[in-house]
């Protein structure tokens, strides 16, 4: 072997000695990147099964909240008064259900028969019931809302795509937004909607949202029982706001349990206020449920019907809501 031939072997040595580490460099890389995203699977996996898991909870505690208002209709039933308020135990706390060491679950029960339904503003047949148009001008009013008109909810609602007056707004004004969009021409599938309407901004939402709601069935009334001072003030254009904080303060020391009682209020006197639109019960309700599981966080908001045979059913569940835990907390026991 000559001093070339010599050079030449150490020359293909080194080249393939670089084409092995090159390989195992490849190989390494490879691996990497295959645990990454195993990791990741592995991460969303465990993610999407405990969000699952509060999900569940979440179902079960919707559940026990329809448990309690079965049980409410089933006392007042024995009692012969078919009467709710918020001086009830489920509308007064918010129930604590400990599930294990790794979590918890909050079930608040809000009553939304005290809110006027906006659905009510359009009827059946197309037609605005003045009634609730009437209440709905009142309440803004009342809150001290002058850039929304009622009319403008009106349009939102009713089928034509004709301004009900100079003060509403139809496509023509919502196609004007970035980006552009059409007025629904149907009921308010929720009161979220409220933030698409031509006036409206986050302060005048977050004013108008305890007082209102959007349900599928109209006509069921205000529960004068656990109606707000500004729906108060919406029943009569001539009733201020000490007149109602005076009724709710009356309300708290007893309840009503029949119309007659409250329509005789001394603050409605000579006001001729009819009992027309006005209930002593609820139908609709929500079930707030915050799960706290495996340090994550599910929330859900559920809309429940309950019909006059007390029975329960669940017409609409939203996960986007968060921080509506607001009442006295009461723990239930294992036991």
């Amino acid at each position: 072997m000559n001093q070339f031939q010599g050079f030449g072997i150490k020359r293909q040595a080194g080249v393939a000695l670089i084409m092995v580490l090159l390989a195992m460099a490849l190989v390494v890389m490879l691996a990497t990147g295959m645990m990454k995203q195993q990791s990741l699977r592995v991460y969303k996996a465990s993610h999407y099964l405990a969000q699952q898991q509060g999900l569940s909870i979440a179902l079960g505690a919707e559940e026990f909240a329809k448990r309690i208002l079965v049980r409410d209709y089933e006392e007042d039933q024995e009692n012969s008064l078919m009467v709710d308020s918020p001086d009830e135990f489920w509308a007064m706390h918010a129930a604590i259900l400990p599930l294990d060491e790794n979590g918890v679950a909050e079930v608040q029960i809000d009553d939304l028969g005290g809110r006027i339904n906006l659905n009510d503003l359009v009827a059946p047949n197309g037609q605005v019931d003045p009634l609730t148009k009437d209440r709905v001008s009142r309440l803004l009013i009342a809150l001290g809302i002058n850039d929304l008109h009622v009319d403008t909810l009106i349009d939102w609602i009713d089928a034509d795509d004709q301004t009900a007056s100079a003060y509403g707004a139809e496509d023509g004004q919502y196609l004007m937004a970035e980006p552009g969009f059409r007025a629904a021409n149907q009921p308010f599938t929720s009161v979220t909607e409220l933030r698409l309407i031509e006036g409206m901004t986050e302060e005048i939402y977050a004013a108008l949202r305890p007082h209102v709601t959007a349900l599928p069935v109209s006509g069921i009334g205000i529960n004068v029982n656990s109606a707000t001072v500004p729906v108060l003030m919406s029943l009569h254009s001539e009733l201020n706001e000490a007149q109602a904080e005076s009724i709710i303060a009356k309300r708290e020391e007893e309840r009503f349990e029949n119309l007659q009682d409250f329509l005789a209020m001394p603050e409605f006197s000579g006001l001729g206020l009819k009992a027309n639109g006005l209930t002593l019960q609820t139908r609709f309700f929500e079930v707030v449920s915050r799960i706290t599981y495996d340090n994550r966080v599910v929330n859900m908001i559920s809309t429940v019907f309950r019909n006059p045979e007390g029975e329960v059913r669940t017409v609409h569940r939203d996960t986007g809501q968060k921080n509506r835990i607001s009442k006295e907390p009461y723990t239930f026991s294992e036991g």
